[in-house]
Order: C-alpha cells, then structure tokens, then sequence
C-alpha cells in the first residue's frame, strides 16, 4: 500500500490516490474528552490521519529577542493577557477564541510602523531543514513548511478597524507593514522551498461569510501581489512544491486569480459560504480541496449517519481521481459529540481506501 507522501503526491497531481488523506484538530476541552474516548493520546494513529512532518528554521540562542516592552509600559492589561510578537492576547473565555489589543493602535506616524519590531529571518538558522525533508521522506511523511501570514498579521500589530481604515485613508501605513511582512515570509519560503518541502502553507482569513472583507481592487494591490511574489519565488526554486492557502468565507471571487498565481491546495472550501459543487465545475482540475465538511453545520449539529453520508458526498463527487484531503472546516468545537468524530474519521479510513 502506499504511504502517505506518495497518497500526498497522487492527490495534488490529481490522480488517483491508495487512499484519501484526511486530518482534524480540536479545542482543548474537546482533545481530553476524545484522548479519554479513545484511551491514547496518538488521536491521528487511532484514526488514521496522513502523517506529515513540519520543518523549520531554529532561532539562535544567542539572537537577542524583541524588545515590546515600550508599546505596554504603565499600561493595565488584564489578567491572563500574554504578549506573542507584541500583540496582547487576551483571553476571552471562548476556548480557542482571543481577544487582541493591538501595540500600535494608536500610532501616529508612518515611523512607528517602520520602527515596528519584527523577527529577521535572515538570521535564523535553516541548515536543518534539508535533512529535516529527507528523514520525513524515509519515514513515508510528506514535508510541510509554514510560511504565515501578511494581512492577518498585519491587522493584529496595528488593530482591526485601524488597519481597514489605513486600506483607505492611509495606504502607505498599510502597505509599509505589509511589505515588511512580506520580505520575512519571502526568507522562509526561499528556505524551505530549497530544503524540497513538498508542502508549503501560507494563508490569511481575507472573506466574510458572503464576500472578501475589502474591495477586490485593494486585495490585488496590497495582498495578494505579494502572496504571488511568494509563490512564484516558491515554484522558481522547487517547481514540485505544493502550494497552501486558507481563507476562511466566501472567496469565490479570488480563486481564479490565486491559481492563476500557483495555488495548488485551497482550505478550507466551507460548504456554509460557497457552492462545492460549482467550486469543483469550475476550478475542480487545477485545486486540490482540503477541507469540506462543515464545522458551522454537519459536525456540531448533525448525526453521526449525517457525517457518514457527507464524508461519501465528499470522496465520490471530489475526490475518488484525486484532489481532495478531507478535513473539518476548523478546529472541532466542545459541542462536536464524540460519535460524529468516530463516524467522521472511520468513515474516512472505510470508504476513502482504494487499495489493500
């Protein structure tokens, strides 16, 4: 039977795979009830989920770590509030959910976005990432490498509603921090590009339930040219990398122009905001979907018969000549019940075999 990277590189070429690869996470009320459920913490063992292998750069211990200390002095945060890249997390009560203040929400000038602290990649240590590739390889994993994100990233330095407004009223703030993410994510695409990762996964949630957040025009300038420079820099080096987005929401309107950029795999296709069906008429020979089975609507609130008969839906429309990772369109919430979990992933590894 074939392992995992050859399932992986069957998928993505879109032909027909020994099996369909499939995975899932969980909040972490909900990865206890299931670990008790089960009786081993190896939840992607006990179901059989694809095996991957993240690869990825070291920080040197003699690099000096970021200083945010000034953006948060005498200020009362509350209690629980973590800094991660200078931005406060604050926890809401909603298990994964966070809410975030933002260091430079009351910035003034176009010099506090350029003094902004961020990590130089360029000093980071990549030397292990080949070898990192070739033990995945042996192992029969696929090799995934995470790039990041550009507007996400950038809305949560400089708050949600600020940056939107500087879209508009104040692009080159915007476009200052973005392209300043931009040349760190472009370091760690090159890095693992070289290394041979055969995934490598970039992403930002730029849809609503029904539409991008912001005009086209302004996603095509300030977003995605940059997204495309990545990925074009990525397929320059290794060709045979498979390219990874997710957005959550409605980004129908997008998808062509993110092909068209070499997008490979799209995550997670909600079926709560977009049309399946057309999505695969349209674009099903060009993307791979990973994702497909609805955590807004089947998983919390179906039965486990409901989830058998999506996960058949999914593998016999979309996925039985490749093309398809079947995965919950987000980490699985506390009201999941535990036998639609079963039925998911058993249903996955029953129906989803083509081969002994």
């Amino acid at each position: 039977m074939r392992n995992d990277l050859e399932n992986f590189l069957a998928t993505t070429s879109h032909l027909r795979p020994g099996r369909i690869l499939y995975h899932g996470s969980f909040v972490e009320d909900l990865q206890k009830r299931v670990v008790a459920h089960i009786g081993t913490t190896d939840i992607g063992g006990h179901y059989g989920m694809s095996r991957s292998t993240g690869v990825g750069p070291r920080r040197p211990a003699d690099l000096p770590a970021l200083d945010y200390a000034r953006y948060w002095h005498n200020q009362e945060l509350p209690p629980g509030t973590t800094i991660s890249g200078g931005v406060a997390m604050v926890p809401s009560g909603f298990y994964h959910f966070w809410g975030y203040i933002s260091p430079l929400r009351n910035a003034t000038s176009l010099r506090d976005i350029e003094e902004y602290p961020l990590e130089d990649y360029s000093r980071w240590d990549f030397s292990a990432m080949a070898g990192q590739v070739q033990a995945a390889h042996q192992a029969g994993h696929y090799a995934q490498a995470w790039v990041g994100h550009m507007y996400e990233s950038a809305w949560q330095i400089r708050g949600y509603e600020q940056f939107l407004m500087d879209l508009i009223e104040q692009p080159a703030w915007a476009e200052c921090l973005l392209e300043r993410l931009f040349q760190q994510n472009l370091v760690k695409a090159r890095a693992a590009a070289q290394a041979g990762a055969d995934l490598i996964t970039t992403g930002d949630d730029v849809a609503s339930q029904t539409a991008l957040i912001f005009s086209k025009d302004i996603w095509k300038r300030l977003i995605f040219s940059r997204w495309a420079a990545v990925w074009a820099e990525i397929k320059r080096i290794h060709p045979a990398a498979r390219i990874w987005y997710h957005s959550d929401g409605n980004i129908l309107d997008i998808i062509p122009e993110m092909i068209g950029a070499g997008l490979d795999i799209l995550n997670p296709v909600q079926p709560e905001c977009m049309d399946l069906d057309e999505l695969y008429r349209r674009f099903g020979q060009q993307l791979t979907f990973d994702g497909a089975i609805g955590t807004q609507t089947t998983m919390p609130f179906g039965t486990a018969d409901d989830v058998r008969r999506r996960v058949r839906a999914v593998i016999d429309k979309y996925g039985r000549q490749g093309g398809l990772i079947v995965s919950p369109t987000h980490v699985l919430e506390p009201e999941v019940p535990l036998a639609n979990i079963d039925a998911l992933f058993e249903t996955c590894r029953d129906y989803g075999t083509f081969e002994a």
